[in-house]
């Protein structure tokens, strides 16, 4: 007897379908999407970059055997240590400096939140060259620097031209610049901080010096850090204008070889470029380190070093080279 149309098979007579696999699900292998446009991308890239090594090597004109004797010689490194000085001194100070201007900017006392936002506005509209001939001829304005009671008699005095050596010129100079920024990268990192922390440190009884040390300063840097490196990156490569107030650091020593031997100012300005090149590598990896270690309690895992990663790497190519063989 027919059925007639239009009705159900039974599971039994249904045929198998065509699309069952024949091997087990885990034997099979996985093909990931193809990208073509990201291949074509990378390949015009590594092109781009060959080219740009080829001729970077092979070019004449850099003239790389004078670069080699010029790199290690005792002008130059006598030079970068004053770099160094003069940044180390310029970002404490200049950090220290933001922290302070931060808090007047956040105080409720309205004369320390004007005078600060009057010196953050005031800082950042003057370039730091003029700030640096400015103090540079301040001698000429103020012979000598009293301290005493306004308009009445001065305790103390001294002699302003004195004091004022070349590194001393350098450092006053970049750190107040250098204050002014880092006062709004402090004053941001501060607001990024979960007001609902400032209330349980509040509910808790803590004093408020406590509460901004030990709560809110160490969220706080979470944010500070990645700004601030990248404002001490601006600052090495910002003492390159010491040069103009008599001050021979990394870039004044290869301009004052340059100018001695004209043949050789390629070479001295690639000297300079890839020791400023090492330096900001250097802060680069130190901000890793650091931002890694103020990721604690804020994230799942910790990020990967770069030594994880390449063991990573090499752990996923062994892996992909083992499938290859078995398929």
């Amino acid at each position: 007897m027919s059925e007639p149309p239009g009705a159900a098979v039974s599971l039994a007579e249904a045929p198998p379908p065509t699309d069952v696999p024949s091997r087990p699900l885990a034997a099979q292998r996985v093909l990931p999407l193809r990208r073509p446009g990201r291949w074509i991308a990378t390949a015009v890239v590594l092109v781009l970059a060959a080219q740009f090594v080829h001729g970077l090597v092979t070019n004449p004109f850099y003239q790389w055997d004078r670069f080699g004797y010029w790199f290690l010689r005792p002008t130059i490194l006598d030079g970068l240590l004053v770099t160094l000085e003069v940044t180390a001194y310029s970002a404490v100070l200049g950090l220290l400096g933001g922290i302070l201007l931060a808090l007047a900017r956040l105080s409720r006392s309205p004369v320390l939140r004007a005078v600060s936002w009057v010196y953050v506005w005031a800082f950042r509209s003057i370039p730091l060259i003029v700030v640096l001939l400015f103090l540079y001829n301040f001698s000429a304005l103020y012979r000598t620097l009293s301290v005493g009671v306004p308009f009445g008699p001065a305790f103390f005095s001294f002699d302003e031209s004195k004091l004022a050596t070349d590194i001393v010129i350098a450092v006053v100079g970049i750190s107040l610049h250098e204050s002014a920024y880092a006062a709004e990268v402090v004053r941001g990192g501060i607001l990024s901080v979960d007001q609902g922390q400032h209330e349980a440190a509040a509910a808790l009884g803590l004093p408020k010096g406590y509460q901004f040390k030990r709560i809110v300063f160490p969220q706080a840097l979470r944010s500070i850090i990645p700004n601030y490196v990248n404002q001490l990156i601006g600052l090495i490569k910002g003492t390159s204008l010491v040069f103009y107030v008599s001050l021979l650091d990394l870039f004044g020593a290869a301009q004052s070889m340059g100018s001695t031997y004209p043949g050789d100012i390629v070479p001295l300005l690639m000297v300079a470029t890839v020791w400023y090149l090492i330096l900001t590598s250097v802060v680069s990896v130190v901000q890793f380190y650091v931002e890694r270690y103020y990721a604690r309690g804020a994230t799942r895992s910790l990020p990967p070093t770069p030594l994880q990663k390449l063991r990573i790497a090499i752990t996923d190519l062994r892996a992909r080279v083992r499938r290859e063989a078995a398929v």
